[in-house]
């Protein structure tokens, strides 16, 4: 009688086992965090290296990245962000620089640099922020020691503008100025800074016209839902300005979102 020829079945041995199922192009299987989408650089001529990207964009949205160890410890970590254009796609990713008991000890009042690079992992913006022992009151701001203030750099080492909190009798106020300390644009936030689960309204720092005092652009602290309020301090912040804004000053926009995050959402881990 004829031997019967088995079929190899799956898991058996010497048999490879089936491929891993593969998730179309562009999207992520169940239960896994959807891919990294990259703005593509734009190819503009006399445009800062860089910043080609800005050209394209009127809006501008930081997120800022879970460190569990912070979360589960207290124990402060590096802050990074990825930042994204309006449909999401990534435009820059930036990582702080800082020292570890200043972060301890100091908290949000810690002096740092923030590293921004672009998608080929090319620093393209650097933010300097000074440590300050007394500022930050909004009464003393007239006085530089008392002022925080962030400088932007692009490429690093050339300044291209900064930020500087000017005084006022309650609502927090800052001047955004250029590489030659001339004021650009004003910048005023909400009465009350509202920060927490609670919350659940957009924390909104208006960007002015110093001349006309129309309202240019806005930065945006955005909800993020009652858990990361609740127990983190990740923000996201939503920044927008003209279309034909200078690039340099629209990465002093980014850059001035940094101080505001620092000054206002960053202590919840050091209150």
């Amino acid at each position: 009688m004829a031997a019967v020829q088995m079929q190899p079945t799956q898991g058996q041995p010497g048999q490879h086992p089936p491929p891993p199922p593969q998730a179309p192009q562009g999207q992520a299987l169940p239960g896994q965090a959807p891919p990294v989408q990259f703005m593509e650089k734009p190819n503009v001529v006399g445009c800062p290296p860089g910043l080609e990207y800005l050209t394209q964009i009127d809006q501008i949205l930081i997120h800022q990245q879970l460190e569990l160890l912070e979360v589960v410890t207290g124990f402060e970590t590096k802050n990074r962000y990825a930042i994204k254009n309006s449909m999401g796609q990534q435009v820059y990713f930036a990582q702080e620089e800082s020292d570890c008991c200043m972060r301890q000890c100091c908290g949000p009042q810690r002096g740092f640099t923030m590293h921004i690079t672009d998608n080929l992992g090319q620093e393209v913006i650097r933010i300097q922020r000074e440590f300050k022992f007394c500022a930050g009151c909004c009464w003393c701001a007239n006085c530089n020691c008392c002022a925080m203030e962030i400088v932007i750099e692009s490429p690093p080492g050339q300044v291209v503008g900064s930020m500087k909190q000017s005084c006022s009798s309650w609502v927090p106020k800052y001047d955004i100025m250029d590489a030659n300390e001339q004021v650009i644009f004003n910048v005023t936030g909400p009465c009350c800074v509202c920060d927490g689960p609670c919350c659940t309204a957009d924390q909104e720092f208006l960007v002015t016209s110093p001349s006309t005092g129309s309202e240019v652009g806005k930065i945006s602290k955005q909800y993020a839902g009652f858990a990361k309020e609740m127990f983190t301090s990740v923000a996201n912040f939503g920044v927008s300005f003209p279309m034909d804004l200078d690039v340099r000053m629209k990465a002093v926009m980014i850059g001035a979102t940094f101080l505001i995050d620092f000054m206002f959402f960053e202590n919840k881990n050091n209150s």
